[in-house]
């Protein structure tokens, strides 16, 4: 008896630890959503970038600027 209730643990143990960590599988949509989210994203990440040259550009311009003075 003890060893039905050992070996039902045991399974039930396994079971859980598989069907836990298994990953989703998304939808085309999810993976359409997804997608557009990154690469929203990454156009924000650029147009920062970009802005960022152009205030470091302002900023040497106007320091050629003083010195020339």
């Amino acid at each position: 008896m003890k060893k039905l209730a050992y070996i039902a643990v045991l399974l039930f143990t396994m079971s859980i630890a598989f069907t836990s960590c298994r990953e989703e599988k998304k939808t085309p949509d999810e993976k359409i959503e997804e997608t557009i989210d990154n690469m929203g994203e990454d156009v924000d990440e650029a147009s920062d970038d970009v802005k960022d040259a152009m205030e470091d550009v302002k900023d040497e311009i106007e320091e050629a600027k003083e010195d020339s003075q």
